[in-house]
């Protein structure tokens, strides 16, 4: 019982961690076309809370073995707070681009505790179903958090104030829970190249997954209010791309585990191809058009980054599955880092269908890339089974290191 509480704790925080995260993006770029910010500098605002992420991922662990637990997260969470109370405290966009790397900062190192917590609470009992519902809730949470941009006025300390709010909240569950924290992990090693060593078509899948994510969720706004859409259509458009994303993980993971995955890689990316072309053709014809086109580009792109990364997994063994993890972790932040920059830069040059246009290039040269790794040796027969990977921190490898063990065990 004890254990269930535990993890219903550490649940309410990631859906409260969820909200805040979520909705900070989208009020930024609302916020600073209100405030006159170029295109160029909101999207700085993108990357710099990637580049925070970045920085928790790989500090948040080497902190967790000084201070623990508890106490690392309510520093990450009060390094949240305070970013997002200074907004409006000093309007230039180049303090809330650092602003936006403590508030990156905090959600990684946020994230790592709860998720080093579970990896050491999870039993291969259990592993199923809390993994489980750890997905629904993070997906859910994310959802969420972009309806919430229908409400929070843009430029407001109040908005910012509540986002504040809820990453404070989030400190309450864990930090009250009386299950005894757990043993403190020790820091991984991150590998970059192992990836690349492994499976180089992985790595460029997932970097290819953060240009399509981190461009749309940080900069898709913009674009947004460029088709004449208001605040709370901008939030169901930023809704239909998660809410798309969440619906094609079942089917896309049931072709993962029947078929080459490479294949299902190569299909996914020239169906990404399309869907980057239909925001751009049917924005003229509606708000529906526009939000389908949006539900169809989630569809397509989300379930990406979990393809590559169980096609990699696929080459590695039980003992690299955890560097490996982090590993394509640190080739998804950097391509989150760089995207937003580059799709703001983007469109104040060429007009708002440029970010597309950059989306729809990085999966041509990826359908190709994947072509080649094809020729370059067989399909693997002896398999993982597809699950869907949450991009939060290099400790998940841990828990989907075990889960995809187990899963291997199983079959």
């Amino acid at each position: 019982m004890r254990t269930l509480i535990s993890f219903a704790a550490l649940f309410m925080s990631v859906l409260l961690l969820q909200f805040s995260s979520g909705g900070v993006g989208p009020l930024d770029a609302l916020s600073g076309l209100q405030l006159g910010f170029t295109t160029t500098q909101i999207g700085l605002l993108g990357s710099a809370h990637f580049l925070g992420f970045f920085i928790g991922c790989w500090w948040a662990p080497r902190l967790l073995g000084t201070v623990g637990h508890s106490r690392a997260f309510a520093a990450f969470t009060a390094t949240g707070a305070i970013g997002l109370l200074a907004h409006m405290l000093w309007i230039n966009p180049y303090g809330w681009a650092l602003m936006r790397v403590a508030t990156g900062l905090s959600i990684a190192g946020c994230y790592t505790v709860i998720e080093a917590w579970m990896q050491a609470k999870v039993t291969n009992e259990t592993r199923g179903r809390t993994m489980g519902t750890y997905r629904i809730v993070d997906m859910t949470g994310s959802l969420v958090a972009q309806l919430m941009i229908g409400v929070l006025t843009p430029a407001s300390y109040v908005s910012y104030n509540i986002l504040a709010i809820l990453i404070c909240a989030a400190l309450l569950p864990l930090t009250l829970t009386k299950v005894k924290q757990p043993e403190t992990p020790t820091a991984q090693r991150l590998r970059p190249m192992l990836a690349i060593e492994l499976s180089p078509l992985a790595a460029a899948g997932v970097v290819v997954a953060a240009l399509s994510s981190a461009s749309f969720r940080m900069v898709g706004p913009l674009y947004g209010q460029a088709v004449g859409l208001d605040a709370g259509q901008i939030a169901w458009f930023l809704a239909s791309f998660v809410l798309g994303g969440a619906l094609a993980q079942y089917p896309v993971g049931w072709l993962a585990d029947k078929y080459d995955r490479r294949w299902v890689l190569i299909w996914l990316s020239v169906a990404a191809i399309a869907s980057s072309a239909l925001p751009i053709v049917v924005q003229g014809m509606g708000t529906g058009s526009v939000m389908a086109g949006a539900f169809v580009f989630g569809l397509t792109t989300f379930p990406i980054f979990s393809v590559a990364t169980a096609h990699a997994h696929d080459y590695a063994s039980s003992d690299q599955r955890v560097e490996l993890s982090a590993a394509l972790m640190f080739f998804f932040a950097s391509g989150a880092i760089a995207a937003p920059y580059m799709a703001s830069t983007l469109i104040q040059a060429y007009g708002p269908p440029a970010m597309f246009v950059m989306i729809a290039s990085a999966h041509v040269v990826l359908v190709v890339f994947g072509v080649i790794r094809m020729r370059a040796r067989p399909t693997q027969q002896n398999r993982t089974r597809y699950v869907y990977t949450p991009r939060t921190s290099f400790v998940l490898g841990r828990l989907m290191g075990r889960q995809r063990e187990h899963e291997r065990d199983r079959k």
